[in-house]
């Protein structure tokens, strides 16, 4: 799969106009969100420049799953954005519906959006580029 090379999508709203340090807040929201859901019940742990370790001791299998390559290939991170909340539910249902993680976050809305809780940004788990591009593919850099 893609030489084991596989990278988490973030998409944020461009519509919002958040401020620099919004947008990575927002993005880094929804960059753990989905790597806390993915990595529930899975055995590994990052260990400094050595990559992933099995925790529970077994061997690994030929192929690694997409987080493991994400882990060992250099955690690739993509940034694209939308233009509209429902633009962003789209993609995450998409995301969904091919039976993978989408984290959407929502903002609460105290220091930006006039107290008004708001969806900001959402992040896919680790996928391989086959999995992730047919929906992510054609949004631009942000």
């Amino acid at each position: 799969m893609s030489g084991y090379r596989s990278k988490q999508m973030i998409v944020v709203r461009r519509d919002l106009k958040m401020r620099k340090g919004k947008i990575a807040a927002q993005a880094s929201h929804a960059c753990v969100e989905a790597l806390a859901r993915e990595g529930r019940g899975a055995d590994i742990r990052v260990v400094g420049d050595y990559g992933w370790v099995d925790l529970a001791g077994g061997a690994r299998g030929a192929v690694p799953t997409p987080l493991e390559a994400w882990f060992e290939a250099g955690v690739a991170k993509i940034c694209v954005y939308v233009d509209s909340e429902e633009e962003l539910l789209e993609v995450a249902d998409q995301v969904r519906a091919a039976g993978h993680i989408a984290a959407v976050v929502r903002d609460a809305g105290l220091t930006e959006f006039h107290g008004e809780a708001t969806i900001t940004a959402m992040a896919t788990e680790p996928l391989y580029p086959e999995q992730i591009d047919p929906i992510t593919g054609s949004l631009p850099l942000f």
